[in-house]
């Protein structure tokens, strides 16, 4: 039950969003908008910024703060746009020797039909090649629900960090319990939370995440100060390694995924 109480948790009404990192860490963040192509998505919060006088790109799946803007924003289910202005902003950042930071928060992507007949499937997945080519540190961190494919396609990066009441799972625990038992009731979806292991501490055990960043929304700005702290460490270590070593670095942290050995106990 303990992984179905952080699920819950990770969803609460009031918990801090992507846009209040942003503003809190930050220095002069400049929202930029669009893809390019079909126009602006809102649940995709990216532009520049400087973190301690480092000029830096920053990416955010905002969910929004109340029912106008939640709804404007998909809550927080990007649609193709809003992933391929977040390539755009991570292609931008690669040419201008730019460090990449995305805050991760999402039930996962758009499923709805108009996103399908956009190449919902295509954009996640060249978000994803794409981001593991980056020519430049790429930090994510999971403030909230990381969910599936949708939150993969932000967080294929040198250094992923979670906070401790947030969530990464390659399903929801409702999908995994409709799968598995055909009935998403209560019992059973908490069933599915902890078969999935998707809590903070199960990411950093696996290998997921580098550290797991302890919660205080009561002082939400000494918490900020904290991750900013982590986030300039982290950047100023992968900034000094080449483009070569970057690339290796990020590739060989996901090709460790899986690995594990176990031990069978003889009769």
């Amino acid at each position: 039950m303990v992984s179905y109480e952080k699920l819950k948790t990770a969803r609460k009404n009031g918990r801090p969003t992507g846009g209040a990192y942003i503003e809190e860490i930050f220095e002069l963040p400049i929202e930029l908008h669009g893809d390019r192509r079909f126009g602006d998505d809102l649940a995709i919060y990216g532009g520049l910024a400087y973190l301690e006088k480092r000029p830096v790109t920053f990416l955010a799946m905002e969910k929004g703060t109340d029912l106008p803007s939640r709804l404007a924003r998909n809550f927080g289910c990007p649609k193709p746009e809003g992933y391929r202005k977040a390539l755009r902003l991570m292609k931008q950042a690669e040419k201008f020797h730019r460090p990449v930071i995305c805050f991760v928060d999402t039930l996962g992507a758009y499923p709805g039909a108009d996103a399908e007949e956009r190449g919902q499937g295509q954009a996640i997945a060249e978000s994803i090649m794409e981001m593991m080519g980056l020519r430049t540190p790429v930090i994510s961190v999971v403030i909230g629900e990381g969910g599936s494919g949708g939150a993969l396609a932000l967080a294929s990066a040198n250094k992923v960090f979670i906070l401790e009441n947030a969530v990464y799972s390659v399903i929801s625990p409702e999908g995994c319990a409709s799968i598995l038992w055909k009935e998403s009731s209560p019992e059973n979806v908490a069933k599915a939370a902890d078969c999935l292991h998707i809590t903070a501490d199960d990411m950093k055990n696996f290998g997921v995440a580098e550290a797991v960043i302890p919660e205080n929304f009561d002082d939400f700005s000494k918490m900020c100060k904290g991750m900013r702290k982590l986030l300039v460490g982290a950047i100023d270590e992968l900034s000094s390694l080449s483009e070569e070593q970057l690339l290796a670095q990020r590739y060989d942290r996901f090709r460790k995924f899986g690995n594990f050995d176990e031990k069978v106990k003889k009769k």
